[in-house]
């Protein structure tokens, strides 16, 4: 059965950013996702958490467009994009950075972020990276958004550097500026914080803060590391097998007895 968009609305959906509706994704016989639905209102940090292979990358590359859901529907701002292309839900103003850096390694920081504006570049991405006649206008305006992103995000040192030559921390800071590059009304981060040493993680996790409060960007995050999602989530949703067992405030989260048993290894009240 392909997607179903013609769903009962369940409560909380309605007047939400971002929705994803009783989505469920399979693989041959192997169900990743299992009829999980999340709403995020804009403005808000939600953190999705759980186990390895709970399903948590999949249910973000359904969101992104790279993923088509067996069943369920995704809604940008009311309007249903389940079927639509990876490149026109960027354009629609979802932006994802993933596990595994995936910057071009013989460009520079700033040419790395330039191309993150592509889906607003009318001339064309060859013709604004050599900044050809009829680009030339249009390129300004863009350099300068990817010039406030590296000032944003403290790389100007290394602005043209190639990023093969970037640390680890500083390649996925280079990330996270391509995904902002997009100008997103949803960033979709993938263990930003993946590989990171705790200074590392403390100005990720900052830069994250600052993305939401200053810009207004919403935000929904995997992350492993339970203190960063514990300070930083206005709310987290929990999967566990494809399915979610829990959401709420990082603090209900924190107490629900089927996260202790299914996330944290223990029962409500137990030892470590």
């Amino acid at each position: 059965m392909g997607p179903n968009t013609a769903l009962a609305t369940p409560a909380g959906v309605a007047g939400s950013q971002l929705s994803a509706v009783s989505l469920s994704k399979r693989f041959g016989g192997v169900r990743a996702v299992e009829d999980v639905t999340i709403a995020v209102t804009k403005g808000e940090i939600v953190s999705i958490i759980g186990p390895n292979g709970a399903g948590k990358t999949s249910l973000l590359n359904m969101i992104s467009g790279f993923y088509r859901p067996n069943s369920g529907a995704i809604l940008l701002e009311g309007r249903d994009i389940t079927a639509i292309r990876p490149s026109e839900i960027a354009r629609l103003g979802i932006a994802r950075t993933f596990q595994n850096i995936a910057l071009f390694s013989g460009l520079t920081v700033l040419d790395n972020i330039l191309l993150g504006r592509h889906v607003h570049m009318r001339a064309g991405v060859l013709a604004s990276l050599v900044f050809w006649g009829p680009a030339r206008n249009e390129q300004v305006a863009h350099r300068a958004r990817a010039e406030e992103i590296i000032e944003f995000l403290k790389l100007e040192d290394v602005r043209k550097q190639s990023t093969s030559a970037l640390p680890y921390g500083l390649r996925k800071r280079v990330e996270l500026g391509r995904a902002l590059a997009l100008d997103p009304k949803v960033l979709l981060l993938d263990e930003p914080m993946g590989g990171m040493n705790q200074e590392e993680k403390e100005d990720i996790a900052r830069f994250i803060l600052d993305v939401n409060a200053e810009w207004g960007t919403t935000i929904i995050l995997i992350e492993h590391d339970m203190g960063v999602v514990m300070d930083i989530s206005d709310r987290v949703a929990v999967l566990d097998h494809g399915r979610k067992i829990a959401e709420g405030t990082p603090m209900e989260v924190q107490r629900h007895p089927a996260v202790l048993q299914a996330y944290l290894g223990r029962e409500a009240g137990g030892g470590a």
